[in-house]
């Protein structure tokens, strides 16, 4: 069987905060590989070091030391200029508190970021059952709505990297389980997503489960029992 390509490695990254008795590690010499096209999601608990390892890959934070090598490129090595470009291209990001801007449209927010297609943005909001309320504003729509239409500004960059940060963590119950279905329909497309949770139950949505503890990697393991997002419970 043909190996699948790796399009993000991070290797012995360590992130530290403070000095002398002070010093609180966020990351500990964590390497992790994401294939192409995978489902893979990062679990651990509050203080794990998970957001601030999707924070690393997708440029939003700086590593005190170690490497992102992101379709074979070095983001660590990037400057200020070169790191925007990144995130404006090569990665979209989804927010567990959704990051849209208020005083502007559904239709606005998703085509705000440089280079966004508007055509694409119709078409987008459409997938996420959200073409009606494109002239409304953000604080016009529910949780859930919100988060759809996060995820649909993160895919208007037509990045096919998608990084989940708890992006179920504000919802309740039935708009987290639509949002995770959403996210199995853009996997299914051939998107590579990473999401963080600190839900066991969501995990099970993806072809491979990385658990980090202690701002550790405690565990790397492909999950032979995949479920769909509307069997998920918790």
């Amino acid at each position: 069987m043909e190996e699948k390509r790796v399009v993000i490695e991070a290797k012995n990254l360590n992130k530290v905060y403070g000095e002398g008795e002070a010093t609180t590690y966020a990351l500990k010499d964590v390497s992790i590989k994401v294939y192409e096209h995978e489902f893979l999601v990062i679990l651990g608990g509050s203080g794990s070091g998970k957001s601030t390892l999707l924070n690393m890959i997708g440029g939003m934070d700086k590593v005190d030391s170690g490497e992102i090598l992101v379709n074979g490129n070095d983001i660590v090595k990037f400057n200020d200029r070169e790191l925007t470009m990144y995130r404006r291209k090569e990665v979209g990001f989804v927010y567990q508190f959704f990051n849209l801007l208020n005083d502007i449209t559904v239709f606005q927010n998703v085509t705000l970021t440089p280079g966004s297609d508007k055509k694409r943005a119709l078409k987008l909001l459409r997938e996420v059952g959200l073409l009606d309320k494109k002239d409304k504003f953000p604080r016009q729509l529910s949780g859930g709505q919100q988060q759809r239409v996060a995820i649909a500004r993160a895919l208007n960059k037509d990045s096919d990297i998608l990084l989940c940060d708890e992006p179920t963590g504000a919802l309740d119950d039935a708009s987290g389980k639509a949002v995770l279905k959403l996210l199995e329909g853009i996997h299914n497309q051939g998107k590579t997503i990473v999401l963080v949770t600190h839900t066991k139950e969501i995990a099970q949505m993806a072809d491979r489960i990385i658990t980090m503890k202690n701002a550790k990697v405690v565990s790397d393991v492909i999950n032979k029992n995949v479920i769909k997002a509307e069997e998920v419970e918790w």
